[in-house]
Protein backbone atom coordinates (compact mmCIF):
# COMPACT_ATOMS: atom_id res chain seq x y z
CA UNK A 1 0.00 0.00 0.00
CA UNK A 2 2.77 2.74 0.31
CA UNK A 3 3.52 2.35 -2.93
CA UNK A 4 0.44 2.87 -4.49
CA UNK A 5 -0.34 5.61 -2.25
CA UNK A 6 3.30 7.49 -3.20
CA UNK A 7 1.94 6.28 -7.16
CA UNK A 8 -1.50 8.17 -6.65
CA UNK A 9 0.15 10.74 -4.70
CA UNK A 10 2.74 11.85 -7.36
CA UNK A 11 0.36 11.00 -9.93
CA UNK A 12 -0.62 15.11 -10.92
CA UNK A 13 2.96 15.36 -10.91
CA UNK A 14 3.60 12.58 -13.74
CA UNK A 15 0.58 14.10 -15.53
CA UNK A 16 1.78 17.70 -15.49
CA UNK A 17 5.61 16.46 -16.48
CA UNK A 18 4.01 14.67 -19.96
CA UNK A 19 2.06 17.91 -20.72
CA UNK A 20 4.94 20.10 -20.55
CA UNK A 21 7.06 17.38 -22.62
CA UNK A 22 4.64 17.52 -25.19
CA UNK A 23 2.36 14.98 -24.86
CA UNK A 24 -1.22 16.04 -26.87
CA UNK A 25 -3.29 15.55 -24.08
CA UNK A 26 -7.31 16.40 -24.83
CA UNK A 27 -8.78 19.23 -23.60
CA UNK A 28 -12.15 20.38 -22.24
CA UNK A 29 -13.24 23.77 -24.10
CA UNK A 30 -12.21 25.94 -21.46
CA UNK A 31 -8.26 24.11 -22.14
CA UNK A 32 -8.12 22.39 -19.42
CA UNK A 33 -6.79 18.87 -19.37
CA UNK A 34 -9.73 16.38 -20.54
CA UNK A 35 -10.49 13.36 -18.17
CA UNK A 36 -12.26 9.98 -19.30
CA UNK A 37 -13.23 6.73 -16.94
CA UNK A 38 -11.43 3.54 -17.43
CA UNK A 39 -11.96 -0.25 -16.24
CA UNK A 40 -13.01 -0.39 -12.24
CA UNK A 41 -13.74 3.17 -11.59
CA UNK A 42 -16.71 5.31 -11.08
CA UNK A 43 -14.78 8.44 -12.14
CA UNK A 44 -13.50 10.51 -14.99
CA UNK A 45 -9.48 9.94 -13.41
CA UNK A 46 -8.01 9.26 -16.53
CA UNK A 47 -5.93 11.76 -18.60
CA UNK A 48 -5.68 10.36 -22.32
CA UNK A 49 -5.07 11.41 -25.86
CA UNK A 50 -7.30 10.18 -28.13
CA UNK A 51 -7.12 6.35 -28.27
CA UNK A 52 -3.67 6.40 -28.55
CA UNK A 53 -2.89 7.44 -25.28
CA UNK A 54 0.18 5.14 -24.35
CA UNK A 55 1.54 5.78 -28.04
CA UNK A 56 2.10 9.75 -27.36
CA UNK A 57 3.53 9.10 -24.34
CA UNK A 58 6.33 7.25 -26.01
CA UNK A 59 6.41 9.80 -28.74
CA UNK A 60 7.09 12.11 -26.14
CA UNK A 61 9.31 10.48 -24.25
CA UNK A 62 11.41 9.42 -27.10
CA UNK A 63 11.72 12.81 -28.16
CA UNK A 64 13.55 13.30 -24.81
CA UNK A 65 15.89 10.24 -25.15
CA UNK A 66 17.05 11.10 -28.84
CA UNK A 67 17.23 15.51 -27.31
CA UNK A 68 20.06 13.49 -24.22
CA UNK A 69 21.48 11.21 -26.81
CA UNK A 70 22.58 14.37 -29.27
CA UNK A 71 24.16 15.71 -26.10
CA UNK A 72 26.22 12.80 -25.53
CA UNK A 73 24.95 12.22 -22.58
CA UNK A 74 22.75 8.64 -23.77
CA UNK A 75 23.82 5.91 -25.49
CA UNK A 76 21.17 3.81 -27.62
CA UNK A 77 22.38 0.05 -28.55
CA UNK A 78 19.46 -1.08 -30.72
CA UNK A 79 18.99 -4.28 -31.68
CA UNK A 80 21.16 -6.07 -28.77
CA UNK A 81 19.32 -8.78 -26.00
CA UNK A 82 20.09 -8.44 -22.24
CA UNK A 83 21.23 -11.61 -21.40
CA UNK A 84 22.25 -11.72 -17.93
CA UNK A 85 23.83 -9.78 -15.31
CA UNK A 86 27.47 -9.79 -14.28
CA UNK A 87 27.93 -10.63 -10.92
CA UNK A 88 31.17 -10.50 -8.99
CA UNK A 89 32.49 -12.53 -6.07
CA UNK A 90 30.23 -11.11 -3.86
CA UNK A 91 27.02 -11.90 -5.72
CA UNK A 92 26.64 -8.05 -6.45
CA UNK A 93 25.67 -6.76 -10.16
CA UNK A 94 28.71 -4.90 -11.88
CA UNK A 95 26.92 -4.88 -15.48
CA UNK A 96 25.24 -6.84 -18.28
CA UNK A 97 25.92 -9.86 -20.27
CA UNK A 98 23.97 -8.50 -23.94
CA UNK A 99 24.03 -10.01 -27.24
CA UNK A 100 24.21 -8.21 -30.93
CA UNK A 101 21.39 -9.83 -32.51
CA UNK A 102 22.73 -7.98 -36.23
CA UNK A 103 26.76 -9.39 -36.03
CA UNK A 104 26.21 -12.08 -33.25
CA UNK A 105 28.79 -10.87 -30.70
CA UNK A 106 28.23 -11.58 -27.10
CA UNK A 107 29.96 -8.87 -24.99
CA UNK A 108 30.05 -7.04 -21.43
CA UNK A 109 28.92 -4.31 -20.81
CA UNK A 110 30.14 -2.25 -17.40
CA UNK A 111 27.40 -0.61 -15.02
CA UNK A 112 27.39 0.10 -11.30
CA UNK A 113 24.02 -0.53 -11.22
CA UNK A 114 21.37 -1.99 -13.95
CA UNK A 115 17.77 -1.61 -14.56
CA UNK A 116 15.65 -3.68 -16.20
CA UNK A 117 12.75 -2.02 -17.60
CA UNK A 118 11.52 -4.97 -20.08
CA UNK A 119 7.68 -5.10 -20.24
CA UNK A 120 6.02 -8.12 -19.45
CA UNK A 121 5.83 -11.85 -20.82
CA UNK A 122 3.08 -11.97 -23.01
CA UNK A 123 4.54 -14.70 -25.71
CA UNK A 124 4.26 -16.98 -22.60
CA UNK A 125 0.85 -17.63 -23.82
CA UNK A 126 1.58 -17.25 -27.53
CA UNK A 127 -1.12 -14.45 -28.46
CA UNK A 128 -1.64 -11.46 -26.55
CA UNK A 129 -1.74 -7.77 -26.93
CA UNK A 130 1.88 -7.67 -26.55
CA UNK A 131 4.98 -6.32 -28.44
CA UNK A 132 6.36 -9.52 -29.79
CA UNK A 133 9.42 -9.03 -28.40
CA UNK A 134 7.64 -9.63 -24.84
CA UNK A 135 8.90 -12.21 -23.82
CA UNK A 136 10.01 -12.09 -20.42
CA UNK A 137 13.35 -13.03 -21.25
CA UNK A 138 15.17 -10.41 -19.04
CA UNK A 139 13.18 -10.76 -15.95
CA UNK A 140 13.47 -14.97 -16.18
CA UNK A 141 17.05 -14.69 -16.11
CA UNK A 142 17.09 -12.33 -13.55
CA UNK A 143 15.02 -14.98 -11.26
CA UNK A 144 17.48 -18.02 -12.70
CA UNK A 145 20.48 -15.84 -11.46
CA UNK A 146 18.84 -15.62 -7.76
CA UNK A 147 16.23 -12.90 -8.35
CA UNK A 148 12.92 -13.76 -6.37
CA UNK A 149 9.73 -13.30 -8.84
CA UNK A 150 6.39 -12.10 -6.63
CA UNK A 151 2.84 -12.46 -7.82
CA UNK A 152 3.86 -14.26 -11.31
CA UNK A 153 -0.15 -16.03 -11.20
CA UNK A 154 -1.55 -12.55 -11.74
CA UNK A 155 -2.12 -12.64 -15.49
CA UNK A 156 -4.72 -10.07 -16.50
CA UNK A 157 -6.65 -10.58 -19.30
CA UNK A 158 -7.95 -7.81 -21.59
CA UNK A 159 -11.89 -7.88 -22.11
CA UNK A 160 -11.26 -6.26 -25.35
CA UNK A 161 -9.05 -7.55 -28.38
CA UNK A 162 -9.66 -8.12 -31.83
CA UNK A 163 -9.39 -12.18 -32.14
CA UNK A 164 -6.63 -13.16 -34.01
CA UNK A 165 -4.47 -16.28 -35.12
CA UNK A 166 -1.30 -14.80 -33.92
CA UNK A 167 -0.80 -10.96 -33.00
CA UNK A 168 -4.05 -9.81 -30.57
CA UNK A 169 -4.77 -6.08 -31.29
CA UNK A 170 -6.23 -4.23 -28.49
CA UNK A 171 -9.42 -2.73 -28.45
CA UNK A 172 -8.88 0.10 -25.90
CA UNK A 173 -10.79 0.32 -23.20
CA UNK A 174 -11.09 4.04 -23.92
CA UNK A 175 -14.13 2.61 -26.44
CA UNK A 176 -15.85 2.08 -23.59
CA UNK A 177 -15.01 4.94 -21.31
CA UNK A 178 -16.75 6.65 -24.51
CA UNK A 179 -19.98 4.64 -24.18
CA UNK A 180 -19.33 1.68 -26.18
CA UNK A 181 -21.96 -1.30 -25.26
CA UNK A 182 -20.93 -5.15 -25.28
CA UNK A 183 -23.64 -6.94 -26.72
CA UNK A 184 -24.46 -10.64 -27.65
CA UNK A 185 -28.09 -11.53 -29.60
CA UNK A 186 -30.45 -12.96 -27.41
CA UNK A 187 -30.61 -15.92 -29.15
CA UNK A 188 -27.93 -18.72 -29.80
CA UNK A 189 -26.61 -18.66 -33.26
CA UNK A 190 -28.39 -15.63 -34.64
CA UNK A 191 -26.68 -14.84 -37.88
CA UNK A 192 -28.41 -11.65 -38.61
CA UNK A 193 -26.42 -8.72 -39.18
CA UNK A 194 -25.99 -7.25 -36.06
CA UNK A 195 -28.06 -3.77 -37.98
CA UNK A 196 -30.58 -6.11 -38.16
CA UNK A 197 -31.14 -6.57 -34.80
CA UNK A 198 -33.71 -5.09 -32.98
CA UNK A 199 -32.89 -3.66 -29.11
CA UNK A 200 -35.28 -5.67 -27.69
CA UNK A 201 -33.23 -8.48 -29.17
CA UNK A 202 -29.42 -7.91 -28.14
CA UNK A 203 -28.15 -8.87 -24.28
CA UNK A 204 -26.23 -6.04 -22.87
CA UNK A 205 -25.35 -8.06 -20.20
CA UNK A 206 -22.85 -6.30 -18.59
CA UNK A 207 -25.40 -3.42 -18.35
CA UNK A 208 -27.95 -5.67 -17.25
CA UNK A 209 -25.60 -7.52 -14.54
CA UNK A 210 -23.70 -4.76 -13.50
CA UNK A 211 -26.02 -1.38 -13.68
CA UNK A 212 -23.23 0.53 -11.22
CA UNK A 213 -20.37 0.28 -13.59
CA UNK A 214 -22.03 -1.20 -16.68
CA UNK A 215 -19.30 -1.97 -19.54
CA UNK A 216 -16.84 -0.47 -17.54
CA UNK A 217 -16.60 -3.16 -15.15
CA UNK A 218 -12.95 -3.91 -13.53
CA UNK A 219 -10.57 -6.09 -16.52
CA UNK A 220 -11.20 -9.16 -14.51
CA UNK A 221 -14.50 -9.18 -13.88
CA UNK A 222 -15.40 -8.10 -18.00
CA UNK A 223 -12.94 -11.14 -19.22
CA UNK A 224 -15.02 -13.34 -17.64
CA UNK A 225 -18.19 -12.52 -17.93
CA UNK A 226 -17.25 -12.06 -21.87
CA UNK A 227 -15.99 -16.03 -21.54
CA UNK A 228 -19.10 -17.08 -19.57
CA UNK A 229 -21.70 -15.66 -22.44
CA UNK A 230 -19.63 -17.43 -25.25
CA UNK A 231 -18.34 -20.75 -23.05
CA UNK A 232 -21.54 -21.75 -20.65
CA UNK A 233 -24.17 -19.68 -22.28
CA UNK A 234 -23.40 -20.20 -26.19
CA UNK A 235 -24.48 -16.64 -26.82
CA UNK A 236 -21.25 -15.77 -28.75
CA UNK A 237 -21.14 -14.74 -32.36
CA UNK A 238 -22.52 -17.38 -34.56
CA UNK A 239 -21.65 -19.28 -31.60
CA UNK A 240 -17.71 -18.56 -31.80
CA UNK A 241 -15.78 -16.48 -29.30
CA UNK A 242 -16.84 -13.61 -29.95
CA UNK A 243 -19.19 -10.60 -28.90
CA UNK A 244 -19.73 -7.29 -29.96
CA UNK A 245 -18.71 -3.84 -29.07
CA UNK A 246 -20.74 -1.12 -30.23
CA UNK A 247 -20.10 2.29 -30.74
CA UNK A 248 -22.73 2.76 -33.77
CA UNK A 249 -24.90 4.99 -31.61
CA UNK A 250 -22.38 7.75 -31.79
CA UNK A 251 -21.65 10.03 -34.56
CA UNK A 252 -18.69 10.07 -36.69
CA UNK A 253 -17.27 12.98 -36.08
CA UNK A 254 -16.99 12.73 -32.75
CA UNK A 255 -15.63 8.98 -32.90
CA UNK A 256 -12.80 9.99 -35.01
CA UNK A 257 -12.13 12.94 -32.84
CA UNK A 258 -12.08 10.23 -29.56
CA UNK A 259 -11.28 7.56 -30.62
CA UNK A 260 -9.68 7.55 -33.95
CA UNK A 261 -6.66 5.59 -33.76
CA UNK A 262 -7.79 2.34 -32.34
CA UNK A 263 -11.19 2.60 -35.10
CA UNK A 264 -8.59 3.06 -37.98
CA UNK A 265 -6.58 0.02 -36.44
CA UNK A 266 -9.62 -2.27 -36.28
CA UNK A 267 -10.79 -1.18 -39.75
CA UNK A 268 -7.38 -2.09 -41.27
CA UNK A 269 -6.91 -5.47 -39.56
CA UNK A 270 -10.94 -6.50 -40.13
CA UNK A 271 -12.05 -5.03 -43.12
CA UNK A 272 -14.85 -3.37 -41.42
CA UNK A 273 -15.67 -0.05 -40.25
CA UNK A 274 -16.21 0.28 -36.51
CA UNK A 275 -18.03 3.38 -37.46
CA UNK A 276 -21.09 1.87 -39.29
CA UNK A 277 -21.11 -1.74 -37.73
CA UNK A 278 -20.31 -2.99 -34.40
CA UNK A 279 -16.81 -4.41 -33.92
CA UNK A 280 -16.11 -8.13 -32.80
CA UNK A 281 -13.87 -8.66 -29.74
CA UNK A 282 -12.56 -11.21 -27.25
CA UNK A 283 -10.80 -11.13 -23.97
CA UNK A 284 -6.39 -11.23 -24.60
CA UNK A 285 -4.20 -12.02 -22.67
CA UNK A 286 -3.04 -8.22 -21.69
CA UNK A 287 -0.49 -7.86 -18.38
CA UNK A 288 1.25 -8.91 -16.04
CA UNK A 289 0.70 -8.04 -12.34
CA UNK A 290 3.33 -10.25 -11.31
CA UNK A 291 7.05 -9.67 -11.83
CA UNK A 292 9.99 -9.79 -10.50
CA UNK A 293 10.35 -8.82 -6.72
CA UNK A 294 11.73 -5.45 -5.57
CA UNK A 295 11.95 -3.41 -2.80
CA UNK A 296 11.29 -0.23 -0.93
CA UNK A 297 11.55 2.12 2.11
CA UNK A 298 8.59 4.03 3.33
CA UNK A 299 8.37 7.04 5.31
CA UNK A 300 6.51 7.05 8.61
CA UNK A 301 3.39 8.77 6.95
CA UNK A 302 3.28 5.78 4.86
CA UNK A 303 4.99 7.06 1.45
CA UNK A 304 8.24 6.16 -0.16
CA UNK A 305 11.67 7.79 0.94
CA UNK A 306 13.05 8.70 -2.74
CA UNK A 307 16.13 8.46 -1.98
CA UNK A 308 16.30 5.14 -0.69
CA UNK A 309 18.72 3.07 -2.81
CA UNK A 310 16.84 0.15 -1.94
CA UNK A 311 13.89 1.20 -4.21
CA UNK A 312 13.38 -0.91 -7.20
CA UNK A 313 16.23 -3.05 -6.21
CA UNK A 314 15.69 -6.71 -6.71
CA UNK A 315 16.67 -9.29 -4.11
CA UNK A 316 20.52 -9.14 -6.22
CA UNK A 317 22.41 -6.07 -5.04
CA UNK A 318 22.68 -3.38 -7.97
CA UNK A 319 20.28 -4.86 -9.87
CA UNK A 320 17.23 -3.17 -10.17
CA UNK A 321 13.79 -2.76 -12.16
CA UNK A 322 10.76 -0.65 -12.93
CA UNK A 323 7.62 -0.69 -15.04
CA UNK A 324 5.65 -3.80 -15.84
CA UNK A 325 8.92 -5.87 -15.07
CA UNK A 326 8.61 -5.49 -11.12
CA UNK A 327 5.10 -6.73 -9.31
CA UNK A 328 4.72 -4.09 -6.56
CA UNK A 329 1.67 -1.62 -8.20
CA UNK A 330 -1.08 -3.72 -8.86
CA UNK A 331 -2.21 -6.25 -6.51
CA UNK A 332 -4.55 -9.32 -8.21
CA UNK A 333 -5.48 -6.73 -10.84
CA UNK A 334 -4.28 -3.58 -12.40
CA UNK A 335 -7.09 -0.45 -12.89
CA UNK A 336 -7.31 0.78 -16.65
CA UNK A 337 -4.69 3.01 -17.74
CA UNK A 338 -2.54 2.39 -13.92
CA UNK A 339 -0.03 0.76 -16.19
CA UNK A 340 1.58 4.23 -18.09
CA UNK A 341 1.38 5.66 -14.22
CA UNK A 342 3.21 3.10 -12.58
CA UNK A 343 5.60 2.88 -15.31
CA UNK A 344 6.63 6.88 -15.30
CA UNK A 345 6.18 6.57 -11.95
CA UNK A 346 8.87 3.99 -11.39
CA UNK A 347 11.18 4.95 -13.94
CA UNK A 348 11.00 9.11 -11.58
CA UNK A 349 10.68 7.63 -8.00
CA UNK A 350 13.55 4.79 -8.13
CA UNK A 351 16.02 8.20 -10.02
CA UNK A 352 17.61 9.38 -6.56
CA UNK A 353 18.00 5.97 -5.00
CA UNK A 354 19.70 4.39 -8.05
CA UNK A 355 22.15 7.52 -8.17
CA UNK A 356 22.69 7.10 -4.41
CA UNK A 357 23.74 3.33 -4.53
CA UNK A 358 26.05 4.26 -7.18
CA UNK A 359 27.54 6.88 -5.09
CA UNK A 360 28.28 4.75 -2.82
CA UNK A 361 29.19 1.50 -4.27
CA UNK A 362 31.56 -0.53 -2.63
CA UNK A 363 33.59 -1.04 -5.47
CA UNK A 364 33.23 0.90 -8.80
CA UNK A 365 32.59 -1.48 -12.00
CA UNK A 366 35.05 0.06 -13.79
CA UNK A 367 37.56 -1.07 -10.54
CA UNK A 368 36.00 -4.83 -10.64
CA UNK A 369 38.71 -7.11 -12.19
CA UNK A 370 38.35 -7.62 -15.92
CA UNK A 371 38.18 -11.83 -15.15
CA UNK A 372 34.52 -11.27 -13.56
CA UNK A 373 32.82 -9.70 -17.44
CA UNK A 374 35.20 -12.05 -19.43
CA UNK A 375 33.87 -15.08 -16.78
CA UNK A 376 30.26 -14.22 -17.84
CA UNK A 377 31.08 -13.61 -21.61
CA UNK A 378 32.52 -16.66 -21.60
CA UNK A 379 29.60 -18.49 -19.68
CA UNK A 380 27.12 -17.07 -22.70
CA UNK A 381 29.45 -17.98 -25.79
CA UNK A 382 29.78 -21.72 -24.67
CA UNK A 383 25.83 -21.46 -23.73
CA UNK A 384 25.37 -20.34 -27.20
CA UNK A 385 27.59 -22.19 -28.88
CA UNK A 386 25.70 -25.55 -27.64
CA UNK A 387 22.22 -24.12 -28.39
CA UNK A 388 23.68 -24.09 -32.30
CA UNK A 389 25.13 -27.18 -32.15
CA UNK A 390 21.84 -28.69 -31.09
CA UNK A 391 20.78 -31.59 -33.62
CA UNK A 392 17.54 -32.78 -32.19
CA UNK A 393 13.35 -33.69 -33.95
CA UNK A 394 12.28 -30.93 -32.12
CA UNK A 395 11.06 -27.91 -33.68
CA UNK A 396 11.63 -24.74 -31.33
CA UNK A 397 8.85 -22.83 -32.66
CA UNK A 398 6.35 -25.52 -32.78
CA UNK A 399 7.40 -26.38 -29.51
CA UNK A 400 6.82 -22.94 -28.47
CA UNK A 401 3.17 -22.97 -29.96
CA UNK A 402 2.58 -25.94 -28.13
CA UNK A 403 3.48 -24.90 -24.68
CA UNK A 404 1.31 -21.12 -25.35
CA UNK A 405 -1.88 -23.52 -26.28
CA UNK A 406 -1.25 -25.18 -23.13
CA UNK A 407 -1.49 -22.10 -20.74
CA UNK A 408 -4.42 -20.55 -22.86
CA UNK A 409 -6.40 -23.62 -22.96
CA UNK A 410 -5.17 -24.01 -18.77
CA UNK A 411 -3.75 -20.96 -16.58
CA UNK A 412 -6.24 -18.16 -18.60
CA UNK A 413 -9.70 -16.86 -16.99
CA UNK A 414 -11.08 -19.60 -15.60
CA UNK A 415 -8.27 -22.39 -13.36
CA UNK A 416 -9.03 -25.80 -11.89
CA UNK A 417 -6.39 -27.51 -10.00
CA UNK A 418 -6.83 -30.83 -11.74
CA UNK A 419 -6.36 -29.04 -15.56
CA UNK A 420 -3.15 -26.82 -13.23
CA UNK A 421 -1.32 -29.92 -12.65
CA UNK A 422 -1.65 -31.08 -15.92
CA UNK A 423 -0.47 -28.40 -17.26
CA UNK A 424 2.78 -28.02 -15.14
CA UNK A 425 3.74 -31.70 -16.20
CA UNK A 426 3.43 -30.81 -19.36
CA UNK A 427 5.65 -27.84 -18.76
CA UNK A 428 8.46 -30.48 -17.22
CA UNK A 429 7.70 -32.35 -20.03
CA UNK A 430 8.56 -29.05 -22.73
CA UNK A 431 11.60 -28.29 -20.91
CA UNK A 432 12.84 -32.12 -21.36
CA UNK A 433 12.07 -31.87 -25.14
CA UNK A 434 13.41 -28.34 -25.60
CA UNK A 435 16.83 -30.23 -24.56
CA UNK A 436 16.00 -32.06 -28.22
CA UNK A 437 15.49 -28.93 -30.50
CA UNK A 438 17.43 -28.28 -33.45
CA UNK A 439 19.15 -25.34 -34.63
CA UNK A 440 18.07 -24.94 -38.33
CA UNK A 441 20.37 -22.02 -38.50
CA UNK A 442 24.18 -21.39 -37.15
CA UNK A 443 25.40 -18.51 -39.13
CA UNK A 444 26.18 -15.77 -36.62
CA UNK A 445 24.83 -12.89 -38.96
CA UNK A 446 21.41 -11.80 -38.26
CA UNK A 447 20.21 -15.23 -37.05
CA UNK A 448 17.33 -14.98 -34.77
CA UNK A 449 17.25 -18.95 -34.11
CA UNK A 450 19.57 -19.03 -31.43
CA UNK A 451 17.98 -16.24 -29.51
CA UNK A 452 14.66 -17.87 -29.81
CA UNK A 453 15.86 -21.32 -28.49
CA UNK A 454 17.28 -19.26 -25.35
CA UNK A 455 14.07 -17.60 -25.26
CA UNK A 456 12.28 -20.36 -25.13
CA UNK A 457 13.67 -22.03 -22.74
CA UNK A 458 12.96 -18.77 -20.29
CA UNK A 459 9.47 -18.55 -20.85
CA UNK A 460 9.62 -22.64 -19.81
CA UNK A 461 10.91 -21.72 -16.38
CA UNK A 462 8.09 -18.17 -16.50
CA UNK A 463 5.80 -20.71 -16.97
CA UNK A 464 6.04 -22.83 -14.22
CA UNK A 465 6.35 -20.13 -11.84
CA UNK A 466 2.80 -18.88 -13.26
CA UNK A 467 1.33 -22.10 -13.35
CA UNK A 468 2.53 -23.59 -10.06
CA UNK A 469 1.83 -20.12 -8.38
CA UNK A 470 -1.99 -20.55 -9.44
CA UNK A 471 -1.94 -24.22 -8.52
CA UNK A 472 -0.81 -23.31 -4.98
CA UNK A 473 -3.37 -20.33 -4.07
CA UNK A 474 -6.29 -22.03 -3.62
CA UNK A 475 -8.41 -18.59 -3.64
CA UNK A 476 -10.23 -16.20 -5.92
CA UNK A 477 -8.94 -12.78 -5.85
CA UNK A 478 -8.43 -10.43 -9.03
CA UNK A 479 -7.83 -12.32 -11.92
CA UNK A 480 -7.08 -15.33 -10.31
CA UNK A 481 -10.07 -17.34 -10.52
CA UNK A 482 -11.09 -20.34 -9.20
CA UNK A 483 -14.19 -21.77 -9.21
CA UNK A 484 -13.99 -23.75 -6.69
CA UNK A 485 -13.28 -21.76 -3.98
CA UNK A 486 -15.16 -18.36 -5.13
CA UNK A 487 -16.22 -17.26 -1.70
CA UNK A 488 -20.05 -16.73 -3.31
CA UNK A 489 -20.51 -13.19 -1.84
CA UNK A 490 -24.66 -12.62 -1.46
CA UNK A 491 -25.87 -10.22 -3.75
CA UNK A 492 -27.26 -8.05 -1.16
CA UNK A 493 -24.30 -7.88 0.59
CA UNK A 494 -22.68 -4.52 0.62
CA UNK A 495 -18.74 -4.11 1.23
CA UNK A 496 -19.18 -1.14 4.39
CA UNK A 497 -20.64 -3.85 6.46
CA UNK A 498 -17.90 -5.89 6.49
CA UNK A 499 -15.49 -2.94 7.47
CA UNK A 500 -18.38 -2.81 10.63
CA UNK A 501 -17.24 -6.57 11.35
CA UNK A 502 -13.30 -6.03 11.45
CA UNK A 503 -14.23 -2.90 13.80
CA UNK A 504 -16.34 -5.65 16.04
CA UNK A 505 -13.54 -8.40 15.24
CA UNK A 506 -11.18 -6.15 16.81
CA UNK A 507 -12.64 -4.91 20.16
CA UNK A 508 -13.34 -9.14 20.51
CA UNK A 509 -16.99 -8.63 20.36
CA UNK A 510 -18.81 -9.61 17.73
CA UNK A 511 -22.45 -8.96 17.60
CA UNK A 512 -23.49 -11.61 15.63
CA UNK A 513 -26.98 -11.01 15.10
CA UNK A 514 -26.50 -7.25 13.81
CA UNK A 515 -25.49 -8.91 10.77
CA UNK A 516 -27.96 -11.31 8.48
CA UNK A 517 -26.77 -14.61 8.74
CA UNK A 518 -25.72 -15.27 4.98
CA UNK A 519 -23.19 -11.86 5.30
CA UNK A 520 -21.97 -13.70 8.70
CA UNK A 521 -21.25 -16.68 7.58
CA UNK A 522 -19.37 -14.98 4.39
CA UNK A 523 -17.49 -12.21 6.14
CA UNK A 524 -15.93 -14.64 8.50
CA UNK A 525 -15.10 -16.96 5.14
CA UNK A 526 -13.59 -13.34 3.78
CA UNK A 527 -11.59 -12.71 6.68
CA UNK A 528 -10.34 -16.12 7.30
CA UNK A 529 -9.73 -16.71 3.42
CA UNK A 530 -7.36 -13.16 3.58
CA UNK A 531 -5.36 -14.41 6.67
CA UNK A 532 -4.15 -17.16 4.73
CA UNK A 533 -3.93 -15.87 1.39
CA UNK A 534 -3.27 -12.07 1.29
CA UNK A 535 -0.01 -12.63 0.29
CA UNK A 536 2.69 -12.14 -1.98
CA UNK A 537 3.58 -15.19 -3.93
CA UNK A 538 7.03 -15.56 -4.19
CA UNK A 539 9.33 -17.75 -6.27
CA UNK A 540 12.62 -18.65 -6.03
CA UNK A 541 14.63 -20.67 -8.65
CA UNK A 542 16.04 -23.86 -6.51
CA UNK A 543 16.72 -27.52 -8.19
CA UNK A 544 15.66 -26.43 -11.33
CA UNK A 545 12.46 -25.20 -10.94
CA UNK A 546 10.24 -22.65 -8.64
CA UNK A 547 10.34 -22.61 -4.79
CA UNK A 548 6.85 -20.90 -3.70
CA UNK A 549 7.29 -18.95 -0.28
CA UNK A 550 4.54 -16.22 0.83
CA UNK A 551 5.08 -12.49 1.93
CA UNK A 552 3.13 -10.75 3.78
CA UNK A 553 1.69 -7.65 2.30
CA UNK A 554 1.80 -4.23 4.13
CA UNK A 555 -2.12 -3.36 4.30
CA UNK A 556 -1.72 -0.62 7.28
CA UNK A 557 -3.13 2.04 5.22
CA UNK A 558 -6.59 1.22 4.12
CA UNK A 559 -8.36 -1.81 5.45
CA UNK A 560 -9.41 -4.22 2.80
CA UNK A 561 -12.86 -4.64 2.23
CA UNK A 562 -14.70 -7.18 -0.02
CA UNK A 563 -15.36 -6.01 -3.78
CA UNK A 564 -18.62 -5.34 -5.27
CA UNK A 565 -19.39 -4.12 -8.54
CA UNK A 566 -23.21 -5.15 -9.49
Amino acid sequence: QPLCKDMCHHAPYVINLMDRLGVTFNRTPEGNLDFRRFGGTLYNRTAFAGATTGQQLLYALDEQVRHFEVQGLVEKMEAHEYLGAVLNDDERCVGAVIHNLRSGEIKAEKGDAVILATGGPGLVYGRSTNSMVCTGTAVTSAYLQGAKYGNGEFIQIHPSAIPGRDKLRLMSESARGEGGRVWVPKKAGDSRNPKEIPEAERFYFLEERYPLFGNLVPRDVGAREIYDICVNDKLGINGEMKVYLDLTHHTREFLDHRLGGILETYEKFTGTDPREEPMEIFPAVHYSMGGIWTDYTRTSEGLIDHQSPQNQMTSITGLYAAGEADYQYHGGNRLGANSLLSCIYTGLMMSPGVLNYVKNVPQAAEDVPETVYTTSVNKWQESYSNIKSMNGNENPYALHREMAEEMISNVLIVRENEKLKSTLDKINEFESRWKNVKCVDTNDWSNPVPSFINQLWNMIQLSKIITKGALLRDEFRGSHYKPEFDLNQPSDFRPETYLEFEEQKETGNIQEDAFAPEHLAYMKNFSENNIKWLKTTIATYQNGGPDISYEAVDTSLIAPRPRKYD
